[in-house]
């Protein structure tokens, strides 16, 4: 409707017919020079937005791949190890990783239960110690992910702000000149512009880093949860040991040497 209206107008003989494509960045320049203060401070908060987006965006990365790269190197070490205290020692060094922290608080709880050595008493305060700490560790992941999502839901109503005080001023400016010009409401027409433009231009990279960064919190959630499963059977087998040990002297067959060398090797020991 506006487009409409603004084609309906009569062409002022003094605007200049064209604008070089050289000198466009310029006239993007000085349009936001002679922009309302409204605009201008619309813009303003949309590039503080813009920044910090991409300061989260940046670090996310950066922190997400370590906890990649770190939960990898764990879980290949977890799945080789034979003692718990090897493990605690190579969770010092992985401690970008979540899956390292969930093992250092089952650990603890393990050892307050224990000593530290030998079969847990009872499975469950070790089921909630993984759960609490695999819920902390994902929270840990979220932090500052909200702003991603507010700055994403808000700049374009931040933009349209700036586009509808565009607009009254063009009208306004109808009514101070008295004749329906384009020198009158060009100003107004090209600030509207720019601040949707700026809107859309600061929203849509942050939408779509959300949804990706949401997309690999997901996947560490789920990791966090199958390797909880994994290190409270490892500790449940603990008891499997002292029981081979205390086996019955019998005749020595192969399939009984297979059988034990089997129970033995099975979970983690201190």
């Amino acid at each position: 409707m506006i487009a409409a209206f603004v084609l309906q107008l009569p062409v002022n003989g003094d605007v200049t017919q064209g604008t070089p494509v050289a000198q466009a960045s310029s006239a993007l320049v000085e349009m936001v020079m002679n922009s309302g203060a409204v605009a201008q401070g619309v813009l303003v908060v949309l590039l503080v937005a813009s920044l910090y987006s991409w300061t989260v965006i940046l670090g996310k990365i950066s922190s997400f791949r370590k906890a990649t790269q770190a939960s990898q190197k764990f879980l290949r070490a977890f799945r080789k190890a034979t003692r718990l205290q090897e493990m605690a020692q190579l969770a010092v060094e992985c401690k970008a990783s979540p899956l390292a922290q969930v093992f250092n608080d089952v650990y603890e709880t393990y050892k307050r239960q224990t000593g530290g050595a030998g079969p847990p008493r009872n499975l469950t305060p070790l089921e909630r110690s993984a759960q609490t700490a695999s819920s902390e560790a994902v929270t840990a992941l979220e932090q500052r992910m909200p702003w991603l999502a507010t700055i994403a839901a808000v700049s374009p109503f931040v933009g349209l702000f700036g586009t509808v005080m565009g607009i009254v001023d063009a009208f306004h400016g109808l009514g101070t000149v008295g004749a329906a010009t384009l020198r009158a409401v060009a100003p107004g027409i090209s600030e509207a512009l720019i601040t949707t433009a700026a809107g859309l231009f600061v929203a849509v990279p942050a939408l779509v880093a959300y949804n990706m960064l949401t997309a690999r919190i997901r996947g560490f959630a789920s990791g966090c949860d199958d390797f909880c499963r994994e290190l409270l059977n490892s500790l449940e087998e603990i008891p499997v040991r002292p029981a081979v040990m205390q086996r019955p002297a019998g005749p020595a067959t192969p399939e009984a040497g297979r059988e034990a060398t089997r129970e033995v090797d099975r979970g983690l020991f201190k």
